[in-house]
């Protein structure tokens, strides 16, 4: 018994061994601060680590404001492709987002991958250049400056 229970062990682990593995260049994407309606397009590196073709038969945002595209060809052992990963600038503020890669890979068959940044407003764009330029132009008051102050403080 002992016997069967080891070759079914060993016939399973060459199984497993000489399969399609699915690995990403990165599993998190940083936009940093974007501007407002900027482009939100990045790319994500799929490699199959294999030695069978790997096939990613979904990829699903969290979201409608995340839209992710990619080749349903199967990827070979040892080659890459990609998955576009949009999102929509025109919503402002944080965001953190998970994209869904369903694949062939027996170990790794939900894999996730992930979008963050912050998207910067038109209004606090302008905010920020204003406060910037307000600081560069403002002077100290001098003596002369600060009892006319004083004495338009009393009229």
């Amino acid at each position: 018994m002992k016997k069967v229970l080891a070759g079914l062990f060993l016939t399973a682990s060459f199984a497993l061994a000489s399969a399609q593995t699915i690995s990403f260049d990165k599993t998190t994407h940083d936009y940093g601060t974007v501007k407002n309606g900027s482009d939100g397009h990045r790319m994500f590196v799929v490699k199959n680590t294999g030695d069978k073709p790997l096939i990613i038969s979904k990829v699903q945002a969290s979201c409608g404001c995340t839209t992710p595209e990619w080749s349903q060809d199967p990827i070979m052992p040892g080659k890459t492709a990609q998955i576009k990963v949009g999102y929509n600038t025109t919503i402002v503020g944080p965001f953190t987002k998970i994209i869904e890669v369903y694949s062939n890979d027996p170990v790794n068959s939900r894999s996730v991958i992930n979008i963050k940044g912050n998207v910067e407003g038109a209004a606090a764009a302008a905010t920020t250049a204003t406060a910037i330029e307000t600081k560069a132009e403002a002077k100290p008051m001098d003596a002369s400056s600060r009892k006319l102050s004083k004495k338009a403080q009393a009229l």
